[in-house]
């Protein structure tokens, strides 16, 4: 099969595994785990998987240079990114979660202008402004409080950071993606994850009540540790050889639907009018910030 396709089939999954991730998590925090100590589980977890999967493969030497690069890819997408927005989840709601994300492409296209020096156009400009006034409204004059999300607002600011923090993350790892193979990568990545969350999760982590777990919540764990975590950055990773950060980021559209028929469906969440009014000046403002120009084709006699 065409590279490329695979590559689309691997984003596409990406998104399906974090929209129904955003109810997933949410029922198990805070009561079954706590949201830094549930960072330090799924790192824990896929540096041991990456790891052991490495012995079936040849080590690749890591140059001098790109050292910091990995340290900067890890901090920004598996310590910065993960720990916010579980904390986000925490304090918020899986649909505002799912909606704030899609933030991500245009942070991107943010970051490009300033990393690689690509021009933001007054269309772009305006899209980026309205998109974060989509997101401000959602912040400032949403329902502040319901029965499992204490602090909506500043978990919907929290997820601004882990939108900026994934897109961070995007822009630093293409470099590296196509001078190392994914397990080289990843085994590195999740082992800086893991030295650095330690100390941020390791008091919540010792909390968890291992032997009061029973099938769902065991599942639901495993489903964040293998699906989300392991699974989706493997995914990530492959999809990054064929296509280009902006391009990996469209898919995240396909979050707050998955994410918010999911999460009505199980009764974790509901819709609002606000919320509906709030998310189409996001993917408004993004559709514009991210739409290509039409290139005109002059045919001469």
């Amino acid at each position: 099969m065409n590279p490329r396709i695979l590559a689309i089939f691997a984003a596409l999954t990406i998104s399906l595994i974090y929209g129904v991730n955003h109810t997933i998590a949410k029922d198990l925090m805070p009561g079954v785990i706590k949201p830094y100590g549930f960072i330090l589980l799924r790192v824990t977890g896929a540096m041991i998987f990456f790891w052991g999967i490495s012995l079936f493969y040849k080590s690749e030497k890591v140059e001098r240079r790109d050292w910091w690069r990995f340290l900067a890819c890890s901090t920004f997408g598996m310590v910065l990114n993960m720990n916010t927005f579980f904390k986000g989840l925490e304090l918020s709601t899986p649909i505002n979660s799912s909606v704030v994300i899609t933030l991500s492409p245009v942070f991107l296209l943010v970051l490009s202008a300033f990393v690689l020096r690509e021009r933001i156009s007054l269309l772009k400009g305006v899209g980026i402004f309205i998109g974060l006034i989509g997101a401000l409204v959602l912040i400032l004059f949403g329902v502040k409080t319901q029965a499992n999300a204490p602090n909506i607002p500043v978990g919907n600011l929290l997820f601004l950071v882990n939108a900026l923090s994934y897109a961070s993350y995007l822009v630093f790892v293409k470099k590296l993606v196509g001078k190392y193979k994914p397990i080289t990568l990843l085994k590195f990545l999740f082992l800086f994850a893991f030295l650095i969350n330690l100390p941020i999760g390791w008091a919540q982590f010792s909390e968890i009540e291992w032997a009061s777990l029973d099938f769902t919540k065991t599942w639901k764990i495993c489903f964040v540790v293998i699906g989300t975590t392991v699974l989706t950055y493997l995914l990530d990773i492959y999809a990054l050889k064929q296509l280009k950060p902006s391009t990996l980021g469209v898919f995240i559209y396909m979050q707050p639907l998955v994410a918010t028929i999911y999460a009505i469906v199980t009764g974790a969440d509901q819709l609002t009018s606000l919320r509906v009014f709030a998310a189409s000046l996001i993917f408004f403002g993004v559709y514009l910030a991210t739409r290509k120009k039409k290139v005109k084709i002059v045919v001469s006699d």
